[in-house]
């Protein structure tokens, strides 16, 4: 598994390419939509981004905190649930959101949405014991 400052490297060649490319990217994200969330870590305080793969319905945008089916939620999860007002990069887009947990009903209709189209991430559920949340990144303001 990767360590951390390697998730730090991908992640900023990510986050690069996707700023000079308007959105897209190539490599492991090439044909998937893609957003760059915005968090500021719990403790830390320090400002991070996490390349994500939303599931878009309409005006509404949803994250998964997968972590490839690891047995703890990411940091940015954490970070959001703690600091959820936000900003968000959609396609060539910045604007502010709120993170909103999704309850569990409501979470199990969107992830099989995601599970249909990004079969992957019934993998994900498959490899961990903890229900992985997903989180709804809500407007705010136009």
């Amino acid at each position: 598994m990767a360590d951390a400052n390697d998730i730090i490297e991908m992640n900023s060649q990510v986050i690069t390419e996707f700023r000079e490319k308007g959105g897209t990217v190539g490599g492991t994200f090439e044909g998937f939509p893609l957003i760059l969330v915005h968090h500021k870590g719990a403790r830390s305080g320090i400002e991070r981004i996490a390349p994500l793969v939303p599931y878009v319905e309409g005006d509404r945008i949803f994250v998964f905190a997968s972590l490839g089916g690891s047995p703890k939620h990411p940091a940015w999860y954490h970070n959001l649930v703690a600091g959820p007002n936000t900003t968000v990069e959609y396609g060539a887009e910045t604007f502010s959101v709120v993170a909103r947990v999704l309850p569990r009903a409501e979470r199990d209709e969107i992830y099989a949405k995601q599970v249909a189209v990004q079969p992957q991430f019934g993998e994900y559920q498959r490899k961990t014991d903890r229900v992985i949340p997903v989180v709804e990144l809500q407007r705010t303001g136009h």
